[in-house]
């Protein structure tokens, strides 16, 4: 082998090497950055699967408040028609009483009143089956008032005691509005024990 030939093949060998070793960095470096992207992709996937979950149990969570919600809106709607109901059959009721239990609840509610003095109104069916000793009874609660002969149909049930322009409204309706609130305290505990 000449000298030439010598120094091309030494070259040559270096080459190979330098190729080797360039090889082998480049190999590990890729290894590296393939490695790096493992990881991070792996980061990613458990990011988004956490993210993915805890928006899930969120969705969750508020469906089901919305369900429950809406479930306890229905209840309290089905209570609150209820009661209505149980109102509405009370006050029927109290004014398809007989004459003589429906005139005791006018004086009970006489008893209560305010005025104590003035003129009673009733409306026209209950003007026809008033009492004669009407007045009298009135007057047994301290209340001196004449009854009027003109009927006032506003009111359903009960009477209405007028003194000038200060009127009281003792009609059945009236008195259960008024005490609404108790009235379904009493039914509400009767209808869902």
């Amino acid at each position: 082998m000449s000298s030439g030939e010598k120094i091309i093949s030494e070259i040559k060998k270096e080459c190979d090497e330098k190729i080797a070793v360039i090889n082998a960095e480049t190999e590990k470096s890729c290894n590296e950055i393939l490695d790096n992207a493992k990881k991070e992709a792996k980061e990613i996937t458990e990011n988004a699967r956490f993210l993915v979950e805890e928006q899930s149990a969120k969705l969750l969570k508020a469906h089901q408040s919305k369900s429950d919600l809406e479930k306890r809106n229905m209840l309290l709607k089905a209570r609150r028609q209820e009661i209505d109901k149980a109102v509405s059959h009370v006050l029927d009721y109290m004014v398809n009483l007989p004459d003589t239990v429906y005139f005791e609840l006018v004086y009970s509610l006489a008893r209560t009143s305010h005025l104590k003095q003035g003129i009673i109104y009733f409306n026209e069916k209950d003007l026809k089956r008033v009492p004669k000793n009407i007045e009298q009874r009135f007057y047994e609660f301290g209340i001196s008032a004449k009854l009027s002969d003109t009927p006032n149909n506003s009111i359903e049930s009960g009477f209405i005691l007028k003194d000038g322009d200060i009127e009281e409204n003792m009609s059945f309706s009236s008195v259960i509005s008024e005490k609404r609130e108790e009235i379904e305290d009493i039914i509400s505990r009767e209808l869902f024990k």
